[in-house]
């Protein structure tokens, strides 16, 4: 029986790990059935805490249990996308007994705690802390219903549950850790609870490390500071005393910036975005040192290991079956949703990821007349599939999925897909020849979807953004828009030469090659599939996560 009052991770520990770290995140992806996450950043701390479970490392993780998850996406009656919030009910989650308050807009609020065993998924300690209890009033116990609810108040209070809540909640296990990770500034008021825990500033830093995913100032919450005060944000320190300590002199409250001026360390995801970030943040005082730790994706969870056997066994003819058979029985999915039956002999592109405007989705089709060419392509015919979530209250994106969604009507060879969720993500990397990646450089931090598309026999084809400029090699693992200096374009000079760029690299290579040449092509398919097996797998970054951030400068 689990000791949740001592709590210890419950299998050895390598020595080399031994560091105890706690990982505060919103979102973890860890696997279909727990669904409380929404994009990337889940899906990243997800292969980080499956990674933590294989090396053996002394972490859990702190996170939320989500009533009704991100949404549920489903459609209209013209295929157009509807939200859903449908109850989530999970068998597999231990009660552990614990049950504590915290404060709440001046009102205590009580918390009950579940757990995530290691066994059920393989993935490291995780807790999840849900409102949801019959003790709260109603709107506290809406607290955590929706994952980013659209409601200003209401995030707040999630963000004071996963900080202020997730630190207590370390104390009632008695867990005692010696790092405190956060995973995006979304559990920053953690520090103005250890603030009274540890008495000053100095021993907080010595514990905080900080992993900044946004290279976007806008992207980095911020919430007006006497709002935060009125929720208790601040675990009743005078407004006084928080600026004092935060170096923050306006009345927007960032999120981001008191992470940094907290932390001993931070790290970005990526080495072109550490450089982003350390251009954006340098102009303010007091914050730490950014190193840059790549995000990666976990290979044990996500690759087609019999792919990577044909590979490794030079057998040609079974590598061939095998990633037939795979976008056959993702074609079944896809046609199940959409009645698009696909054909597995024709090169498939397949662009799935969260929706939001720079990653534009929709970027090949703005050129109607070469859109519609390349559709229509007799000699070298192409299909391709969209899928992806935006955030229910991102119009613009909502729009693009439902425009996608009205021009497929018009095509055979064209399917969009919804419930873009992990099981999904992985049947359309195998489903893929060719992952689509076209955000607009540099606002991706990191982009993992490409990775765990290489690790299915899928080839990158992208702008030079994130994770991709460590990895590809143009023409031997991936294809790669060729950088320019973005800096000084406007916005649809910048979306113009991507999109020339772009039909390019599909007119005049890739589409040559996989009808003309399929041995080369598949040689770069198996290039890909190699470069991404170590240094992109997440037991590389998890490792690192130790020797760069947990270990490095503690006292």
């Amino acid at each position: 029986m689990t000791n949740f009052r001592h709590f210890q991770v419950p299998y050895p520990v390598d020595p080399r790990y031994s560091t105890k770290a706690a990982y505060f995140s919103m979102e973890f992806a860890v696997h279909q059935p727990l669904k409380i996450y929404s994009g990337g950043l889940g899906f990243l701390a997800g292969s980080h805490l499956r990674s933590a479970y294989q090396l053996r490392q002394n972490m859990i993780g702190v996170g939320i249990l989500w009533k009704y998850g991100y949404y549920d996406q489903a459609r209209n009656q013209d295929q157009t996308l509807q939200v859903q919030w449908n109850e989530k009910i999970y068998n597999f989650l231990q009660d552990t007994g614990i049950k504590f308050q915290i404060v709440i807009h001046d009102a205590p609020v009580w918390v009950k705690v579940w757990y995530l065993h290691p066994d059920t998924f393989r993935s490291a300690p995780l807790f999840l802390m849900s409102t949801d209890v019959p003790e709260n009033d109603y709107v506290s116990q809406t607290i955590t219903h929706r994952l980013y609810d659209g409601n200003v108040a209401t995030k707040v209070a999630q963000f004071i549950l996963l900080g202020i809540g997730g630190a207590k909640l370390i104390d009632e296990l008695n867990f005692a850790p010696d790092v405190y990770h956060l995973n995006e500034a979304h559990g920053v008021s953690s520090v103005f609870y250890l603030l009274k825990k540890f008495g000053n500033r100095e021993e907080v830093r010595k514990r905080l490390v900080f992993t900044t995913h946004t290279p976007e100032e806008a992207g980095n919450e911020k919430h007006d500071i006497h709002l935060c005060y009125k929720m208790s944000y601040f675990n009743g320190l005078s407004l006084d005393e928080v600026r004092r300590l935060t170096g923050l002199v306006d009345d927007q409250f960032n999120h981001s910036l008191v992470a940094l001026r907290f932390a001993r360390l931070s790290n970005a995801v990526s080495e072109l975005h550490g450089h982003v970030s350390r251009k954006m943040w340098h102009k303010y005082e007091g914050i730490c040192d950014i190193i840059h730790i790549t995000n990666s994706q976990n290979w044990s969870y996500w690759a087609d290991k019999q792919l990577y056997f044909a590979m490794d066994e030079q057998n040609e003819e079974r590598f061939i079956d095998r990633k037939n058979f795979l976008k056959r029985r993702a074609f079944d999915i896809v046609a199940d949703q959409t009645g698009k039956l696909l054909d597995p002999d024709v090169l498939t592109i397949v662009w799935a990821r969260r929706f939001a405007g720079y990653k534009r989705a929709d970027l090949l089709t703005r050129d109607r007349a070469r859109f519609d060419a390349l559709m229509r392509n007799q000699k070298y015919p192409v299909q391709i599939i969209w899928a992806g979530k935006p955030y229910p209250l991102d119009y613009p994106a909502i729009s693009d999925f439902n425009h996608l969604v009205h021009l497929s009507k018009s095509y055979e060879n064209i399917a969009v897909c919804t419930g873009y969720e992990l099981f999904l993500s992985k049947r359309l990397k195998q489903a893929a020849d060719v992952w689509l990646n076209n955000p607009r450089v540099p606002r991706e931090a990191s982009g993992t979807s490409g990775m765990t598309a290489a690790m299915n026999g899928a080839v990158n084809v992208s702008t030079n953004d994130g994770w991709i400029v460590e990895f590809a090699d143009h023409g031997n693992n991936s294809f790669v828009v060729p950088p320019v200096d973005y800096e000084h374009m406007h916005v649809q000079e910048q979306d113009q030469y991507d999109l020339d760029q772009l039909y390019h690299i599909l007119q005049q290579e890739i589409l040559p090659l996989y009808y003309d040449a399929p041995d080369t092509w598949r040689q770069i398919v198996k290039n890909g599939m190699r470069d991404v097996r170590f240094q992109f797998d997440s037991n590389r970054m998890a490792h690192e996560y130790y020797e760069l951030l947990y270990n490095a400068g503690r006292y």
